[in-house]
C-alpha cells in the first residue's frame, strides 16, 4: 500500500508534465511577427491538390462554416483570421469567432486536450455537434484550404483515418515528421 501512495504523486506529476509539454507544443511560441514567420516556415506547404478541390470547396460553401477561437493581442490568431478571411472571399464559406468556453467544450467533445488559442474548426450548419479541427495556431493558406477540403470530405463519409493521415502528413495538427536525412525529400 505504501508504494501505491508513493507512486501516485509521481505519476500525477508526470501526467501534468506531459500535459504541459503538449500545451506548449500546440500553442505557437511567438511574440513578434518575425518569430511567427520563422516558426511557420518550418511547416511544409501543400502543392498538390485533387482535381475537384476548388469546385468542391465552392460547391460546399452553403453546407459548412469555419469557427475559430481567438484572444486579444494574439499574433497567430490575427494571422489565422486573415487567412480564413481570404479563404471566405475565395470559396464563399462563412467564418466566425467562438469564445474560449465553447472551444474548450468542443475539444473535450472530441477527446482533445484544450490547447488555447487559436483553433479553427469546420462544422456543418445542419449538425453543430459534428466538427473537425483544421488548424491549431496558424498555418499556410494552402494547408488551411487542404484541411477544410479534407474536413468536408470526412464530414460527408470519407473515413476519418484517411483524412487524419492526410492532415498529419503535412501539418502539426496530428504531428510533424522529423526529416530522415540532411537532404529533405519533397513532401
Amino acid at each position: 500500500m505504501l508504494t501505491i501512495s508513493v507512486q501516485t504523486p509521481a505519476m500525477a506529476a508526470a501526467q501534468q508534465a506531459d500535459r504541459d509539454l503538449a500545451r506548449r507544443a500546440a500553442i505557437h511560441p511567438v511574440s513578434t511577427h518575425a518569430d511567427m514567420r520563422l516558426w511557420i516556415a518550418r511547416v511544409p506547404v501543400t502543392r498538390d491538390f485533387p482535381a475537384d478541390f476548388e469546385t468542391m470547396l465552392r460547391g460546399q460553401a452553403s453546407l459548412y462554416t469555419i469557427d475559430m477561437s481567438t484572444a486579444s493581442a494574439c499574433l497567430p490568431c490575427g494571422d489565422l483570421w486573415s487567412k480564413l478571411e481570404a479563404f471566405r472571399a475565395r470559396y464563399g464559406w462563412q467564418v466566425r469567432t467562438i469564445g474560449a468556453q465553447e472551444a474548450m467544450l468542443r475539444s473535450g467533445h472530441l477527446g482533445l486536450p484544450w490547447v488555447g488559442n487559436p483553433v479553427a474548426w469546420v462544422r456543418p450548419f445542419a449538425d453543430p455537434n459534428r466538427m473537425v479541427p483544421i488548424a491549431i495556431g496558424t498555418d499556410h493558406s494552402a494547408n488551411i484550404g487542404r484541411n477544410a477540403w479534407l474536413a468536408a470530405r470526412m464530414l460527408t463519409g470519407t473515413r476519418a483515418a484517411v483524412g487524419v493521415r492526410a492532415m498529419s502528413k503535412f501539418t502539426g495538427i496530428v504531428g510533424v515528421r522529423a526529416p530522415t536525412s540532411s537532404s529533405q525529400k519533397r513532401r
